[in-house]
Protein backbone atom coordinates (compact mmCIF):
# COMPACT_ATOMS: atom_id res chain seq x y z
CA UNK A 1 0.00 0.00 0.00
CA UNK A 2 2.80 2.43 0.88
CA UNK A 3 4.48 1.73 -2.44
CA UNK A 4 1.33 2.64 -4.38
CA UNK A 5 0.83 5.76 -2.27
CA UNK A 6 4.43 6.83 -2.87
CA UNK A 7 4.04 6.20 -6.59
CA UNK A 8 0.87 8.30 -6.72
CA UNK A 9 2.52 11.14 -4.81
CA UNK A 10 5.49 11.00 -7.20
CA UNK A 11 3.22 11.14 -10.25
CA UNK A 12 1.29 14.04 -8.71
CA UNK A 13 4.50 15.98 -8.06
CA UNK A 14 5.66 15.17 -11.59
CA UNK A 15 2.46 16.65 -12.99
CA UNK A 16 2.73 19.83 -10.91
CA UNK A 17 6.33 20.66 -11.86
CA UNK A 18 7.11 20.86 -15.56
CA UNK A 19 9.77 18.45 -16.82
CA UNK A 20 12.12 21.35 -17.54
CA UNK A 21 12.22 22.43 -13.89
CA UNK A 22 15.79 22.37 -12.65
CA UNK A 23 16.92 23.77 -9.33
CA UNK A 24 19.60 26.46 -9.44
CA UNK A 25 23.18 25.24 -9.49
CA UNK A 26 23.93 26.74 -6.06
CA UNK A 27 21.56 24.22 -4.46
CA UNK A 28 23.12 21.15 -6.07
CA UNK A 29 25.24 20.25 -3.02
CA UNK A 30 22.24 20.61 -0.70
CA UNK A 31 20.00 18.48 -2.89
CA UNK A 32 22.56 15.76 -3.48
CA UNK A 33 23.46 15.42 0.21
CA UNK A 34 19.80 15.42 1.26
CA UNK A 35 19.03 12.85 -1.44
CA UNK A 36 21.83 10.63 -0.15
CA UNK A 37 20.46 10.98 3.39
CA UNK A 38 17.03 9.97 2.09
CA UNK A 39 18.41 6.90 0.33
CA UNK A 40 20.18 5.95 3.55
CA UNK A 41 16.92 6.21 5.49
CA UNK A 42 14.95 4.19 2.95
CA UNK A 43 17.52 1.40 2.79
CA UNK A 44 17.69 1.44 6.59
CA UNK A 45 13.92 1.02 6.66
CA UNK A 46 14.12 -1.92 4.25
CA UNK A 47 16.80 -3.50 6.43
CA UNK A 48 14.68 -2.92 9.55
CA UNK A 49 11.75 -4.53 7.76
CA UNK A 50 13.84 -7.58 6.96
CA UNK A 51 14.91 -7.77 10.61
CA UNK A 52 11.25 -7.33 11.68
CA UNK A 53 12.17 -4.14 13.60
CA UNK A 54 10.55 -1.50 11.36
CA UNK A 55 8.83 1.42 13.07
CA UNK A 56 7.24 4.18 10.98
CA UNK A 57 7.96 6.85 13.61
CA UNK A 58 11.65 5.99 13.70
CA UNK A 59 11.77 5.94 9.90
CA UNK A 60 10.08 9.33 9.47
CA UNK A 61 12.06 11.04 12.21
CA UNK A 62 15.31 9.60 10.87
CA UNK A 63 14.44 10.52 7.28
CA UNK A 64 13.80 14.19 8.04
CA UNK A 65 16.48 14.53 10.72
CA UNK A 66 19.18 13.04 8.49
CA UNK A 67 18.19 15.22 5.54
CA UNK A 68 18.08 18.33 7.72
CA UNK A 69 21.41 17.56 9.39
CA UNK A 70 23.06 16.96 6.01
CA UNK A 71 21.69 20.25 4.65
CA UNK A 72 22.80 22.12 7.79
CA UNK A 73 26.31 20.68 7.56
CA UNK A 74 26.46 21.76 3.95
CA UNK A 75 25.23 25.26 4.76
CA UNK A 76 27.57 25.66 7.73
CA UNK A 77 30.48 24.45 5.63
CA UNK A 78 29.60 26.97 2.91
CA UNK A 79 29.61 29.74 5.51
CA UNK A 80 33.05 28.70 6.73
CA UNK A 81 34.44 28.01 3.28
CA UNK A 82 35.05 24.35 4.18
CA UNK A 83 33.57 21.34 2.39
CA UNK A 84 31.76 19.93 5.45
CA UNK A 85 29.23 18.25 3.18
CA UNK A 86 31.90 15.63 2.48
CA UNK A 87 31.44 14.36 6.06
CA UNK A 88 27.78 13.68 5.30
CA UNK A 89 28.61 12.13 1.93
CA UNK A 90 31.13 9.73 3.47
CA UNK A 91 28.90 8.83 6.43
CA UNK A 92 25.72 8.29 4.45
CA UNK A 93 27.63 6.62 1.61
CA UNK A 94 29.12 4.04 3.95
CA UNK A 95 25.71 3.42 5.53
CA UNK A 96 24.02 3.05 2.14
CA UNK A 97 26.51 0.41 1.00
CA UNK A 98 26.36 -1.35 4.37
CA UNK A 99 22.56 -1.55 4.29
CA UNK A 100 22.58 -2.60 0.64
CA UNK A 101 25.08 -5.37 1.40
CA UNK A 102 22.88 -6.62 4.24
CA UNK A 103 19.76 -6.60 2.04
CA UNK A 104 21.59 -8.37 -0.79
CA UNK A 105 22.97 -10.99 1.60
CA UNK A 106 19.53 -11.59 3.08
CA UNK A 107 17.94 -11.98 -0.34
CA UNK A 108 20.58 -14.43 -1.54
CA UNK A 109 20.62 -16.49 1.66
CA UNK A 110 16.84 -16.34 1.95
CA UNK A 111 16.43 -17.75 -1.55
CA UNK A 112 18.92 -20.51 -0.80
CA UNK A 113 16.93 -21.47 2.31
CA UNK A 114 13.72 -21.50 0.27
CA UNK A 115 15.34 -23.83 -2.24
CA UNK A 116 16.77 -26.08 0.50
CA UNK A 117 20.38 -25.34 -0.46
CA UNK A 118 23.03 -25.11 2.24
CA UNK A 119 25.81 -22.59 2.25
Amino acid sequence: MWIILGLLVGVFIGLIFPPDFYPPYIYSKYISVSFLAGIDSVLGAVRAGIEKKFNINIFLSGFFTNALLAAMLTWFGDQLGVDLYLAAVVTFGVRVFDNLAYIRRDIILGRKKDLGVEG
